[in-house]
């Protein structure tokens, strides 16, 4: 699946306009890299998703860049031997601790169209693509 950052995306967009996905999701998260292996083997997702979608990949707790994202800075905010970033909790219903993985789907304009905390799975991703792609 081909990945981007924030800040590619955002020159991408200017070229040709499309959905972004936002995965969130942590090194330590053993259902986010049992999803990443089951959302990259499925040929037909990747396929869909490198058309179709521009799609991000964000580590929560160990991108330490600052990012700009629809107008705003957002820094990484250290907490000892730890962290998260400000844009994980910005993007999170749950301000003080998001839940991982957590699935943010924008439409070509930058607007929240999905949010899905939890696990996604190649059925309900395909589905949710559909759905994204028909409006």
């Amino acid at each position: 699946m081909k990945t981007g950052t924030f800040s590619e995306i955002e020159v991408l967009q200017n070229q040709r306009s499309k959905p972004v996905i936002i995965h969130l999701y942590t090194d330590w998260c053993a259902i986010c890299k049992i999803e990443s292996f089951r959302l990259n083997r499925d040929k037909d997702l990747v396929a869909m998703i490198n058309e179709s979608f521009y799609f991000i990949n964000f580590e929560a707790e160990k991108t330490k860049e600052k990012i700009h994202f629809q107008g705003q800075d957002f820094d990484y905010l250290s907490n000892g031997s730890s962290g998260i970033h400000e844009l994980a909790l910005a993007l999170s219903k749950n301000k003080n601790q998001p839940v991982y993985p957590l699935w943010v789907f924008l439409d070509k304009n930058q607007n929240l169209i999905y949010y899905q905390e939890g696990q996604m799975t190649p059925e309900k991703m395909k589905q949710k693509l559909l759905e994204i792609s028909a409006l």
